[in-house]
């Protein structure tokens, strides 16, 4: 093969697990999950895990990076890009084809352009002797030492000013030059085809709908209200539920009386994701623009279609 990875990206609710599976399942692959939330034990109807779409045909697709994660801990796009690259190894030593699947556009982005994740480490003392400077020296330097300012808000405080500095020095430092080289001598090879799928806007925000619907009769509600009840073992505070964003902040929300009634977090919910869906879409262009290529299949709502169009891009790409 030209490649030795397959990307199934799209918006939400455009069904590409159903495709990635069916995928997985035709060319002996397995599926590497790249979604911010499903990584999380417990999230399940709100993040969308929808386990039963990995049997097909009565076998179980194997997957990966569903699950991973207790609420009491951050996950973050470093340990993303760690468990992938660990995921794909361990998927191609077996003589399997990983199909990467998601719409976590930043951990896609991570992979397909190969964000060098370096750990930032302070030198001892540099943070102690830019303390002692003013505002308008912190500024001074940050201006001489910053090829490119990305905005203004660098400039806030003082204590943003100092940290901005210290990573400007490390990301332009020897040490971070070789850690880099390492880093990316330690990676394996991905040549990898992208295929995106999504549909007319309009259906995106019907079926968005339709599955809303689908999971507050599966029990959302309930879910988010056992999470924060069990916050002790593998729960969570409403703080922490309200981040994980969408599902989980509105039912929160609701669930500590924000709302006048449910009716009302369900309709702002599901303009939320339609929204969301829209930036999705924004940064999947923006990809395309900074060289990622991307191989969309046509915007039909049948599944089996849409597969069989993807099934024709990975031979022909072959």
């Amino acid at each position: 093969m030209s490649y030795n990875c397959i990307f199934v990206i799209g918006p939400t609710a455009v069904g590409k697990t159903a495709i990635g599976v069916r995928l997985a399942d035709k060319f002996s692959g397995e599926i590497i999950s790249a979604d911010s939330r499903q990584v999380y034990k417990g999230l399940d109807i709100g993040s969308g895990k929808d386990l039963a779409d990995y049997t097909l045909n009565g076998r179980q697709i194997p997957y990966h990076l569903i699950d991973v994660c207790d609420l009491n801990r951050e996950y973050n796009l470093f340990d993303f890009q760690e468990d992938f690259y660990k995921a794909f190894s361990d998927i191609t030593s077996r003589g399997k084809l990983p199909v990467c699947v998601g719409g976590t556009g930043m951990y896609l982005d991570s992979i397909l352009r190969g964000y060098d994740m370096i750990p930032f480490v302070e030198k001892p003392g540099e943070r102690e002797v830019l303390a002692t400077k003013t505002e308008e020296e912190l500024k001074q330097i940050l201006i001489n030492e910053k090829e490119k300012l990305h905005n203004t808000s660098e400039f806030g405080d003082k204590e943003r000013m100092i940290k901005s500095i210290l990573i400007n020095r490390f990301n332009i430092s020897e040490e971070c030059r070789i850690a880099r080289q390492k880093l990316r001598a330690s990676r394996p090879q991905l040549n990898p085809l992208v295929i995106g799928t999504t549909l007319d806007r309009a259906l995106v925000r019907s079926r968005i709908a339709k599955r809303l619907a689908d999971r507050m009769e599966e029990g959302l509600i309930e879910e988010v209200e056992s999470l924060h009840a069990h916050k002790s073992e593998n729960g969570a505070e409403w703080s922490r539920l309200e981040a994980l964003g969408l599902e989980y902040r509105f039912v929160s929300d609701y669930l500590q009386g924000k709302y006048k009634s449910k009716e009302e977090m369900r309709e702002l919910l599901q303009i939320a994701i339609g929204q969301f869906a829209k930036r999705q879409e924004t940064w999947f262009r923006c990809m395309e623009k900074n060289g990622i290529k991307i191989h969309w299949l046509p915007q039909v709502m049948d599944v089996e279609e849409r597969f069989k169009a993807a099934c024709k891009i990975v031979e022909t790409e072959n």
